[in-house]
């Protein structure tokens, strides 16, 4: 049987799957300020939330991709950018100290960027510079791989507000985005990965389920604003927590 933390710790994994994949998300910030919350170590928090961003990131885009909105010539600068750095981001280990205020940041802006309703409304679009799209990638790809977050919540707004695609698109690109950069995270962080607690195989089990549920619904008419808000005071308040103690 399952103890209450533990189930606590399952129903959270839950709410934030289908949450962040409702706008083509994987989820890591939530996971993240979940473990940071009840004190899971770096060595522990980094990896596990990588891998259920895997999970959830890969139901997202398939759900998105089907629905038609995706965008692979806005995809690919971005993920040749990206993937080799969230490798090397992925391959460092920091000290606990610098690592609880990164993260601390990372979740605040997160935070920032679910409480948003960032849309974009132009009639048209307008496709990015190449090599700024490699810079941005960059730049996204290795604080994913150093601290464990997908990337897709930095890009998404992003691509929004500089009108480089429309709101469905921005998510599938984001979703498969998160994806790539997971992966290469991981293995770039691959002996970690070894040593996760068999528990976290249950957690993968609820991000599945909930990843299944918020993309089919995000994909279509889902509105989760009011939600997203709810779980943007949540990573408010994790993210002070890592970085003022």
């Amino acid at each position: 049987m399952f103890e209450l933390p533990a189930i606590l710790i399952i129903l959270a994994v839950f709410c934030v799957a289908m949450l962040y994949s409702s706008v083509g998300h994987g989820g890591a910030s939530g996971y993240l300020a979940v473990m940071a919350l009840l004190a899971v170590t770096p060595d522990v928090t980094r990896p596990t939330a990588l891998l259920l961003n895997v999970f959830v990131a890969s139901i997202a885009f398939l759900q998105f991709y089907r629905a038609g909105h995706f965008d692979w010539k806005i995809f690919l600068p971005f993920a040749v950018g990206s993937v080799p750095m969230a490798f090397i981001g992925g391959s460092i280990h920091l000290p606990t100290f610098y690592y609880k205020i990164i993260l601390g940041v990372c979740l605040i802006l997160a935070a920032i960027r679910l409480a948003l309703n960032l849309k974009s409304d132009a009639a048209e679009t307008r496709a990015p510079q190449v090599w700024i799209c490699f810079l941005i990638g960059g730049i996204l790809g290795f604080v994913s791989g150093l601290v464990g977050v997908g990337g897709g919540v930095f890009l998404t707004p992003i691509l929004l507000l500089m009108n480089w695609t429309e709101t469905k698109k921005a998510a599938g690109v984001s979703a498969l985005f998160i994806l790539v950069n997971s992966i290469s995270g991981l293995a770039g962080n691959y002996a970690q990965v070894l040593k996760l607690p068999v528990t976290v195989y249950v957690w993968i089990v609820a991000a599945v389920i909930g990843g299944v549920i918020g993309a089919t619904l995000g994909s279509y008419r889902f509105n989760s604003l009011v939600l997203r808000r709810v779980l943007a005071v949540g990573l408010v308040i994790s993210g002070a927590k890592l970085i003022f103690t």
